[in-house]
């Protein structure tokens, strides 16, 4: 049976009055959601027009000024605070997350032994015309296989992901994104990956090979300095 991996459901978790922390967590996913929804509406208006340069100046203008609304800063290895790492919702993530404004975003389930995504690519994930790039594909990929790892108990990092490029990847078309993971050895985890239509499952896209680590509880608080505060001891998506 399918079920809905934490980044994807916990955005919309009910709440109580008993849980004011967790009601302002989900209050601000909602807002960042709807920030995110609304900017990736804007980036792809941004890649399409085809308005006057002087309209154009007019807009860079006015996004200048909502820009400069958008106060406060993290640090580059802050955890926000609306994510739950490692393992959980990635807001910001660049290929699941809602808030992020390059994500498609790719909407994940879980599998027996791995998951499976959906997603549509638009004009901004263009490589060549009308067709993804093929670094997104590997992003795409490189983020599900990383799920699967987390889903089989042990989330970890990249260390090798082998790309085969079989035919272009269509833009604005449901996509299917699936890995599984094939064997653990140690802190190691292989997986595979593919990418196909939701029209032509059986044809292959573009499929891939990982090697993930899942580091241990030692470098994990080397590489991830936030994980101190939360008691987290592994690292993952």
């Amino acid at each position: 049976m399918n079920s809905p991996l934490p980044h994807q459901s916990a955005a919309h978790a009910p709440t109580s009055p008993e849980q004011p922390a967790e009601e302002g967590v989900h209050r601000r996913r909602t807002a960042v959601s709807a920030l995110g929804r609304e900017v990736r509406a804007l980036v792809d208006a941004t890649v399409r027009t085809t308005a006057a340069p002087d309209a154009l100046l007019r807009v860079a203008d006015g996004v200048r000024v909502l820009t400069a609304q958008l106060t406060g800063r993290r640090a580059r290895a802050d955890i926000p605070v609306v994510d739950e790492f490692p393992g959980g919702v990635r807001m910001y993530s660049p290929v699941t997350g809602t808030g992020s404004p390059l994500a498609p975003p790719l909407e994940v389930t879980r599998l027996d032994g791995g998951v499976a995504g959906t997603c549509v690519l638009g004009i901004a994930h263009e490589g060549p015309p009308g067709y993804g790039h093929g670094g997104i594909s590997a992003m795409l990929l490189d983020e599900s296989m990383g799920w699967a790892c987390a889903t089989a108990g042990m989330p970890g990092m990249t260390v090798s992901l082998q790309m085969r490029y079989h035919r272009p990847v269509p833009l604005e078309a449901p996509l299917r994104v699936l890995a599984h993971v094939r064997g653990t050895e140690g802190r190691k985890v292989y997986v595979t990956g593919s990418i196909t239509s939701e029209d032509d499952l059986a044809t292959v896209l573009v499929a891939a090979e990982g090697v993930f680590v899942s580091p241990d509880p030692e470098h994990a608080r080397a590489l991830f300095p936030g994980l101190r505060d939360s008691g987290g001891t592994s690292a993952g998506r």
